[in-house]
């Protein structure tokens, strides 16, 4: 038997077994399609999502509630959050699970096409070529392709005092909804001190590393890069700032200055790219950041 008849074979026991049965009747009903719900309707749920954790309390019968709320407005912790017999609330349990999709959709999304056009930035692209490559090669995400290092080079010039750069990272949301202040404040702090942030790029599937790539291609004296942080349950929307005087590849990591916990519950945009701007006029004076920078400003 050649492989055409094995092949009519197949075919006719497959329509010997399937085709010649007869189709289930399935008894039909009414087709009635879902109304939408209005949002502000009194059958719709709250959004979990928009209440304040700092503000929640549900412990019953407390003894002390009021010390217990200013105990929690210091800090996003989950506590004080109740119980129903030895488990959680259905409702604790619930923001978890929408504070957790929160965290997977930032790290799976992408920062919005003409997010670098509408801030004036140049956009370049480290090694990687997808999402899925970013994710499980870190080191891809710290280098670029010549062309890629055509631009960075076209952009940022020779020997530049100061090179801005925002990152995609491991949060989109947080990109979009801090990077833009923050990246505004910086300039206008610069502007304040007499210096030039000059053209910013946009870095597409980046991580920190890449601000040394940026650093030995450019001679740059000082780089800044702010880029999306690893999201977690308290926020999806956190961002960082690495400072590095004269990065290179190869640099420790003690030679960065952070700034983390950008984020409107924490350190807000404005606020730390005028922090952002003034470490940047120190860095240029002291030619140093990191480690060795705080041992100078220590000893005065």
């Amino acid at each position: 038997m050649n492989e055409r008849e094995l092949q009519a074979l197949v075919e006719r026991m497959v329509k010997e077994l399937v085709g010649e049965r007869p189709t289930p009747q399935v008894k039909g009903a009414d087709y009635r399609p879902m109304t939408e719900t209005p949002a502000d309707g009194p059958d719709c749920l709250p959004d979990l999502s928009q209440v304040d954790i700092r503000k929640q309390y549900l412990v019953e019968k407390p003894e002390n509630a009021a010390a217990f709320l200013a105990l929690k407005e210091k800090t996003p912790a989950r506590i004080g959050l109740g119980r129903t017999g030895t488990r959680y609330r259905t409702e604790t349990m619930l923001r978890m699970r929408c504070d957790h999709a929160a965290a997977q959709d930032s790290v799976f999304s992408m920062v919005e096409e003409g997010f670098a056009a509408a801030h004036e930035l140049v956009p370049v692209q480290t090694l990687c070529e997808s999402k899925d490559e970013y994710l499980t090669r870190p080191d891809k995400g710290r280098r670029f392709d010549e062309e890629n290092q055509r631009i960075i080079r076209a952009t940022l010039g020779q020997a530049p005092n100061i090179a801005l750069v925002v990152g995609d990272g491991l949060s989109s949301a947080a990109i979009e909804a801090n990077a833009a202040d923050c990246m505004e404040a910086i300039r206008a702090g610069l502007r304040s001190y007499g210096l030039d942030g000059g053209t910013g790029l946009f870095v597409k599937f980046c991580r920190v590393g890449a601000s040394d790539h940026i650093g030995s291609l450019t001679d740059a004296k000082v780089v800044c890069m702010l880029v999306g942080e690893r999201p977690g349950l308290v926020t999806a929307e956190s961002m960082s700032a690495y400072l590095t005087y004269e990065p290179r590849i190869g640099v420790p990591e003690s030679r960065r200055t952070v700034i983390s916990n950008i984020h409107r519950q924490g350190t807000t945009a404005v606020e730390a790219g005028a922090h952002i701007a003034e470490l940047i006029k120190t860095m240029l004076e002291k030619k140093a950041s990191g480690v060795e920078l705080a041992q100078m400003e220590r000893r005065g």
